[in-house]
């Protein structure tokens, strides 16, 4: 059972890979902790909170399809590289601002809008670059153990911030500059079975070809339609997590990382059952389901007021959603030609993460006016409505 669940770590470059990550990913978890409570705890407000999130995911949506062009034109691992060095001086500038007492929270919105551009070249890349570091066969678990490194962080980094935070914010800051060194290496170890085609086209023509390649497919955009509105929806609960902290349970960053870690821990145990089931008939009503499954929890926990429930519900609600985020990735990846795949993926990931914006700056804007448990119920119901409508309507897709 174990060598099917980590069937993907029998590939030597996919394996140093995900160590890179992984390690990347902690160190960015860390500061995204520490971020989201100081701004917090500097303005007060839960609109700018949101803002921060908006600004961070915002240059995904206006930037990745460009990423996506130069992922299928470009080595990948070069884009990689430019997009590591620049988010890793973004985090020594925050470190220093902090530690010279000199942060205002407009340096800390700058550069969050300044390392999410470097995301929206570096995510497509990545995306594309994964499926040609393992056989087609693996793809499926290769993503799911993809998604298991970044929740692993999701658990470890939290926990580390909180200890680091203690210490001072620019501690978090600066072991996330330093985290960078780790996926920076593994790029450089790496020899992915890719070679760009040499193409005298315009950057414009390419994205035009890669949205008829969406077309052509015919649940491509159903998939990508669900992405999005997945996002906008789910991802809140995630950035307000500070407010139900402070605000609902009148606890400290020591109940954030609590609650971030059990939504971690639960988003691992998702991935895992991802991955061990690897490739199996109707993948697509089975993401629809936990979608389901995720908007009934997620408005539980909204409105919950005991600790310890709130806690399981949070648990559940990180293994749902890891799991329909896996689902959906496999699937997107498996009908996608390798020399499309940077362009498609850019579309993806611009539905994907470009829903996380839109959903914190709604979010918190609404939750300014009412509250976080009214809001985030909301969320969850409406995510319910929208997995019975695709089982209803979108047949194609349930039948995948």
């Amino acid at each position: 059972m174990l060598t099917r669940v980590f069937r993907g770590f029998a590939y030597r470059d996919f394996r140093i890979m995900w160590i890179g990550a992984c390690t990347s990913s902690i160190g960015t978890l860390m500061q995204t902790f520490a971020q989201a409570w100081l701004v917090l705890q500097l303005s007060g407000s839960s609109f700018l909170l949101g803002l921060d999130s908006f600004l961070g995911s915002i240059p995904i949506v206006l930037f990745s399809l460009v990423g996506g062009v130069f992922a299928d034109r470009t080595e990948r691992q070069k884009i990689l590289l430019g997009s590591q060095y620049i988010q890793m001086t973004c985090a020594f500038l925050l470190a220093i601002l902090f530690a010279t007492g000199v942060v205002h929270i407009w340096h800390i919105l700058l550069l969050s809008f300044v390392a999410g551009t470097a995301q929206s070249f570096g995510g497509p890349a990545y995306q594309a670059l994964i499926p040609s570091l393992v056989k087609p066969e693996d793809l499926p678990n290769a993503i799911a153990l993809n998604s298991i490194q970044f929740n692993v962080a999701r658990v470890l980094g939290p926990t580390f911030g909180g200890v680091a935070l203690l210490l001072g914010a620019s501690w978090c800051f600066s072991l996330n500059g330093i985290s960078f060194v780790a996926v920076i290496i593994s790029l450089m170890i790496i020899r992915p079975h890719f070679v760009p085609v040499k193409s005298r086209e315009s950057v414009l023509f390419s994205m035009k070809e890669g949205f008829r390649f969406i077309r052509k497919q015919g649940t491509m955009e159903a998939l990508i339609v669900l992405a999005f509105l997945m996002t906008l929806l789910a991802f809140p609960l995630v950035v307000f997590l500070p407010v139900f902290a402070r605000d609902v349970f009148h606890g400290g960053p020591n109940l954030y990382t609590v609650f971030l870690v059990c939504s971690g821990i639960g988003s691992i145990c998702g991935a895992l059952i991802v991955a061990g089931m690897g490739k199996y008939k109707h993948q697509g009503r089975a993401a629809l389901l936990l979608l389901m499954a995720l908007g009934a929890l997620i408005a539980s926990f909204a409105l919950s007021r005991s600790l310890i429930l709130s806690c399981v519900l949070i648990f559940f609600s990180g293994g749902a959603l890891l799991s329909v985020f896996a689902t959906i990735s496999s699937l997107v990846q498996m009908i996608t030609s390798d020399n499309m795949r940077g362009r498609v993926m850019s579309v993806y990931n611009v539905a994907f993460r470009g829903g996380m914006p839109f959903g914190s700056l709604i979010s918190g804007a609404l939750i300014h006016r009412f509250n976080a448990p009214v809001v985030l119920a909301c969320n969850g119901a409406l995510l319910v409505v929208l997995a019975v409508y695709f089982l209803i309507f979108q047949r194609k897709l349930v039948t995948l």
